[in-house]
């Protein structure tokens, strides 16, 4: 075989003209699995929230510093892990990852006061943040082109699942025992290290293994992939189209690249977009019992409500599925981010057990349809050598606006009451869907 045929150019093309998924589907059932438990995480602090404040006898302000410390340990091990990614490859970095949070997770059920659970969410913070970085920019990379958006969304699907489950256990056990709220970490603690395990046998992304000058694994790779998509479709593939140049392999840059153009500029725009979403976002997820139950709702009332609510997330992320590949990413994030905004009023003004299920689930299905389309689009927005941090440093930028979600929405409850918090969240939907319109579009695209 002559050079040009065995150039990392002709491997990702070879890989983008495939229609099919051409990898074990055991492959997408654990990379989603071990979303799944991260999202499972990641809202079960919020329905633990208001027994935690009683239990440990603080106030639900000082409370949401569990929540503020998971976010900001989010950040941290979302830059860590990402920078393990991109020298030391995808499968290491998503093992680590799913080790941290169900480590810090299974921890946090054994939290004796309210400083341990910091420092224990601050550690699975750590795990989750790596995990959402790296799951992206991995199924970013093994995806074909044409099918990046869809395959993302199938892992996201997963992740909204456990969305969805929290409240239904949430409602059986929170309410009735005071161990409840730990019974909920040790469920997903227990399930993260069942898939970190099963997540040794992954197959390499070829995008990474091109990056480092790996051709002959990248080769062998192309080549398994391949034959598993002619085997499913029972004929040839066709012949790749043109290939883009490949860069040399080299080490990964430094983390100054980020502030030459054009990434800086890109970096700047996705870590304000992710900053002003977040905030709305984990308002709803983490803040919504707490806001509930002060507006005058029972424990039971509110999670019975908010339990419901979470088949949106699913519904909305198998929307995308089907859709995220056929339209421009960026319109259909920004249609769906003023939905979103005028579901948050509309529960501020006509809040009840009617409507909350109701409008709650449409606010939910808004998000279940945006996460995935943002996160295709960051990856698609930053060069395979750099892509798992770049994807990190936008998003983690992004969730200090998750980690103060607490005392923002809880400092404007304070002063314009139960109303002036939701529409604080959708004030965000609308700055979304403003600012997504600057991106650049790589919908079906051949990344960098």
């Amino acid at each position: 075989m002559d050079h040009a045929s065995r150039s990392g150019a002709t491997f990702i093309a070879r890989l983008d003209r495939i229609p099919v998924w051409p990898y074990p589907r055991s492959v997408l059932a654990i990379v989603g699995a071990g979303f799944f438990f991260a999202y499972f995480d990641i809202v079960t602090i919020g329905f633990a929230l208001p027994v935690i404040s009683k239990q440990f006898n603080v106030s639900a302000e000082m409370a949401s510093w569990s929540i503020t410390s998971g976010l900001i340990g989010y950040i941290l091990g979302s830059i860590l892990d990402s920078r393990i990614g991109d020298r030391y490859g995808r499968r290491v970095s998503l093992f680590l990852s799913v080790a941290a949070f169900s480590i810090g997770s299974l921890l946090s059920a054994t939290s004796p006061s309210l400083n341990w659970l910091i420092f224990w969410r601050f550690i699975s913070g750590m795990g989750i943040g790596a995990e959402i970085a790296l799951v992206t920019t991995y199924m970013a990379e093994v995806s074909p082109a044409p099918l990046r958006g869809r395959y993302t969304g199938w892992t996201i699907v997963c992740a909204f699942a456990g969305f969805a489950v929290v409240p239904l256990l949430a409602l059986k056990i929170v309410p009735a025992y005071d161990w409840g709220w730990r019974f909920l970490f040790v469920v997903g603690a227990l399930g993260g290290l069942l898939i970190g395990f099963m997540r040794r046998g992954l197959p390499d992304s070829i995008h990474w293994l091109v990056a480092q000058g790996r051709l002959e694994e990248a080769e062998a790779a192309t080549v398994a992939a391949e034959k598993k998509a002619e085997n499913v479709l029972g004929h040839a593939l066709p012949p790749p189209a043109s290939s883009k140049p490949q860069g040399e392999a080299s080490e990964p840059p430094g983390l100054g690249i980020f502030l030459k153009p054009p990434l800086m500029g890109r970096l700047v725009l996705l870590g304000i977009i992710w900053f002003v979403y977040y905030v709305g976002n984990y308002g709803w997820l983490t803040l919504a019992p707490e806001l509930f139950a002060k507006h005058g709702f029972s424990l039971t009332q509110s999670i019975a409500s908010l339990s419901l609510t979470g088949f949106g997330f699913v519904a909305g992320a198998i929307a995308a599925v089907y859709t995220s590949d056929r339209v421009d990413r960026r319109r259909g994030a920004a249609l769906l981010a003023v939905v979103w905004a005028i579901a948050l009023a509309a529960i501020g003004v006509y809040a009840s057990t009617v409507t909350i299920p109701v409008l709650g689930f449409l606010a939910s299905f808004t998000i279940g349809y945006v996460i995935p389309l943002l996160y295709t689009i960051t990856g698609e927005s930053f060069p395979t050598s750099v892509r798992a941090t770049g994807v990190s440093l936008s998003d983690g930028f992004g969730h200090l606006g998750g980690a103060f979600c607490g005392q923002i929405i809880l400092g404007v409850e304070a002063v314009q009451g139960f109303e002036g918090a939701f529409f604080a969240m959708a004030a965000t939907g609308l700055a979304t869907a403003v600012l997504v319109g600057f991106v650049r579009n790589h919908t079906g695209s051949q990344l960098d």
